[in-house]
């Protein structure tokens, strides 16, 4: 019974062993010449400004990246089911209904609390 794991527990082991390694060759090969360029923050291909360094990235930022994962993952819901949409019949339509429906309700309530404003 342990023997049918074993081949797991080699692959895992093997797996470990060259992250492990490879982050030891990395470190002891790899070139250690820090200079200003390389320390400055570098966001999305914008250069910050020098006064602008020492900012944070607003909040809002953050609520529209999780607001499109979220909408984006719910939709992701919507393709299995048109798939088997004609063997699931009128139940499967019903449910399919109330999850759309709970969908444009958070979405307007979204809109309604500003969560899409960005000032």
């Amino acid at each position: 019974m342990l023997a049918d794991y074993l081949p797991l527990l080699l692959l895992v082991a093997v797996s470990v062993l060259f992250v492990g390694l490879s982050l030891l060759v990395s470190a002891r090969l790899g070139p250690h010449r820090p200079n200003p360029t390389k320390r400055a923050a570098y966001e999305s291909g914008i250069i910050p400004e020098q006064e602008l360094t020492g900012m944070r990235f607003p909040v809002q930022f953050y609520l529209v990246a999780m607001l499109f994962i979220i909408f984006d993952v719910e939709a992701v819901f919507l393709h299995p089911w048109a798939v088997v949409v004609r063997d699931l019949g009128w139940y499967g339509l019903g449910v399919m209904g109330v999850f759309v429906a709970l969908l444009f309700e958070s979405y307007f309530y979204i809109l309604r609390s500003g969560g899409l404003e960005w000032e």
